[in-house]
């Protein structure tokens, strides 16, 4: 299982990369194996200002569709548009071509919150 250290985590399964003020999201390892073969992701918050734990979009999968939770409050600045024609790329390299969304964090300090790659493999294998 690929748990990158440098990267955050929610209880929700998704991972987090702090730029600044802005953070990278998508689906952990772990979630894309859970769910199976994703089909379709779907981002209709694009330009919205939404708080943390809201939902910001799905990820379909063969056999189930999954909310996704925002990690932190902000604005969700980009989509990753390739996932429209490619959304295997959430199952292949969920840290890489899989992300999903970037925020512009309008509360940098919700980032605390998050767990560390040490908190999130204790949650997974609990």
């Amino acid at each position: 299982m690929n748990i990158p250290e440098e990267l955050k985590y929610t209880k929700d399964h998704e991972w987090v990369k702090i730029d600044g003020d802005v953070a990278t999201v998508g689906i952990t390892d772990f979630a894309q194996g859970e769910l199976g073969d994703i089909v379709y992701v779907e981002v209709e918050t694009l330009d919205e200002s939404l708080e943390k734990e809201e939902v910001f979009g799905t990820v379909e999968a063969v056999k189930t569709v999954s909310d996704l939770f925002l990690p932190l409050s902000g604005e969700i600045i980009e989509f990753n548009e390739s996932l429209e024609d490619a959304p295997e790329n959430v199952n292949s390299d969920p840290y890489g071509e899989g992300w999903m969304i970037k925020i512009k964090l309008s509360d940098t300090s919700e980032i605390e919150g998050l767990m560390s790659a040490e908190d999130y493999k204790a949650l997974i294998s609990a």
